[in-house]
């Protein structure tokens, strides 16, 4: 009946939320509304930056005062809505299956969790993880000193600031080997911390690996036991190891003193680079244009049951009776997801974080209560609009301003910005994808890279929606009509790029050759459900991030799901 939304933080916490219970029920509240509650990254104001998703964030109180809270609204009447986030998770040291991912490369056993391109075109990036952290470029800040080799009970990793990345188990050989010597000649070669010491360099060069999971796990545990055992008993061992880490991380002021530590760094399943790499040159899948928000591979059962596996036994036991699925235009098949929730939760109230534009109706195959209510404020808020004073307004705008620039112009200009400035690198993974398989045709051959891509960037820049819902069930008739419309506009802006935009079409409509493999038709599909992850973060930067905050015409338009265009 009414949701009252409760934005927890370590300052707001679930016992905060106990005590104005009695509070919301006195106002007719129905059900709490919360924000994400799975562990987010120490000290979230927001709590969208999950690393754990198998535990309730314990600086809100963790499990315990979760139940105590659910009690106390269940005893005032009141269920519990909870926000959901299946789109991605915090790229952050707290996030140990990253951090698994990171240092286990494809032997990890969250390796296909994470939606990472290993077959990265660009050689820096092939069989690694951008990690587009640093303050500066790469090369500064190793030679700098601000990249440092330690060694903890974790094992060795290399620090940027309070950021670990963890050092791959087959490079510890390296370190530990390094003027080996010096160790020889302080304990004798009988002497039972040197023996062990050899048998840990001697496991280092034996290390399982692919479907030897399980035990290349225990053999690492047991590697780095051992190591961490000498360490803490053998105070020759420890000298020897932290003058190694002291020679690998360098002096500042002799850049070849770096040199051992940047080889170590470049056979690492990461690389470090400037953070505005990652607006170029990426091979993992962000929130939007957050670096250290990296997506998750939902639409794999395997990914989808672990991280809601404790979010799906609070609403098997009653605890929460209603969920809102956060940046649902993010995922891959948003349909599949929803029909794979609801079959494991039949009863449970289910609203969808999702931005209509003003006639786009909610796909009517998505088995959900509808929106989390943008579109409803919106027309809400055109009650208080006068259509009438639409032309008087933009005269006394425009007049004051000094410009005469209209609303569309903006929006045009602006998501041409963001693509040149901050999505470069994605729209230029679609583009060589869409180069690959235009390949395989006669037809298609000719395209270049840079056709395609100028095709993509004109298709992305004039989608009227977040975006369409073009599956392995075909295209609605809503969203045909808007692929013909863009494709339309389309060539009449770019009419050279008119052959490329015809091939593209086909794509989107799903216009497969009679005589097409399916393995064909699935590279096409992937190209069609790839493509369609993007649109959306496109609108959001180009126009609600962006023309909204510079286009002030009446300021109550400029709010998610109005728009600027729609006076009222």
């Amino acid at each position: 009946v009414a949701t009252y939304r409760l934005q927890f933080t370590p300052g707001f916490d679930f016992d905060a939320a106990a005590a104005i219970a009695a509070y919301l029920a006195e106002l007719g509240i129905s059900d709490l509304y919360a924000s994400p509650i799975l562990t987010p990254c120490r000290g979230s104001q927001h709590g969208y930056d999950v690393v754990d998703p198998h535990a309730i964030n314990p600086e809100l109180g963790g499990m315990e005062r979760f139940e105590m809270l659910s009690q106390v609204l269940k005893g005032h009447g009141i269920g519990w809505v909870q926000d959901i986030v299946p789109n991605h998770m915090a790229f952050d040291s707290q996030n140990r299956m990253l951090v698994d991912v990171l240092e286990n490369g494809s032997d990890s056993r969250y390796h296909d969790f994470f939606d990472i391109n290993w077959n990265h075109l660009y050689e820096g990036i092939r069989g690694r993880v951008l990690a587009p952290f640093l303050g500066k470029f790469y090369g500064d800040c190793l030679e700098s000193g601000e990249l440092r080799l330690r060694y903890s009970k974790q094992g060795l990793a290399v620090y940027y600031y309070e950021f670990r990345f963890p050092i791959r188990i087959e490079s510890y050989y390296r370190v530990l080997t390094y003027d080996l010597g010096r160790l020889r000649a302080r304990l004798e070669r009988g002497h039972p911390h040197f023996v062990k010491f050899l048998g840990v360099l001697y496991l280092l060069k034996y290390i399982p690996s692919g479907e030897e999971g399980r035990e290349r796990y225990d053999q690492i545990s047991f590697l780095k036991q051992m190591l961490w055992e000498l360490w803490s008993d053998s105070h020759e061992v420890r000298e020897f190891i932290e003058e190694n880490i002291r020679i690998f991380n360098g002096e500042v002021g002799k850049p070849e003193s770096f040199d051992l530590l940047d080889s170590l760094l470049d056979e690492q399943f990461f690389r470090l680079s400037y953070w505005k790499v990652g607006n170029e040159e990426l091979n993992y899948r962000r929130f939007f244009t957050i670096n250290d928000l990296i997506s998750l591979r939902i639409e794999d059962a395997k990914v989808f049951d672990s991280t809601h596996e404790l979010i799906l036994k609070l609403v098997d036991e009653q605890k929460i009776n209603g969920l809102r699925i956060d940046h649902i235009d993010g995922l891959y098949d948003p349909v599949q997801y929803l029909h794979r929730l609801r079959d494991r939760a039949p009863y449970v109230y289910l609203v969808v974080e999702k931005i209509l534009e003003h006639g786009e109706e909610l796909p009517v195959n998505w088995p959900c209560q509808g929106t989390s209510g943008y579109d409803f404020l919106g027309t809400v808020n055109s009650l208080f609009c006068q259509p009438a004073a639409e032309a008087e307004f933009a005269r006394i705008y425009h007049a004051f301003i000094g410009d005469t620039t209209s609303c569309e112009a903006l929006i045009d200009c602006n998501k041409r910005m963001i693509v040149d400035k901050h999505l470069a690198g994605d729209i230029d993974n679609l583009a060589h994808l869409l180069k690959r398989i235009s390949e395989r045709y006669r037809y298609a051959s000719d395209f270049t890279l840079y056709g395609l891509q100028m095709a993509l960037i004109e298709i992305m820049v004039l989608f009227p929606v977040y975006r369409t819902y073009i599956g392995r069930a075909g295209a609605s008739r809503a969203d045909q009509e808007c692929i013909r419309q863009v494709i339309a506009q389309a060539q009449l802006n770019i009419p050279n790029f008119r052959n490329e935009l015809s091939f593209i079409e086909r794509f989107l409509r799903l216009e497969f050759d009679g005589h097409m493999a399916t393995e064909d038709k699935d590279q096409w599909l992937h190209f069609v459900m790839r493509l369609q992850q993007f649109t959306g973060p496109l609108m959001a930067k180009g126009v609600e991030d962006t023309v909204f905050y510079v286009y002030n015409r009446l300021l109550s338009l400029n709010e998610v799901g109005a728009s600027p265009l729609r006076f009222g």
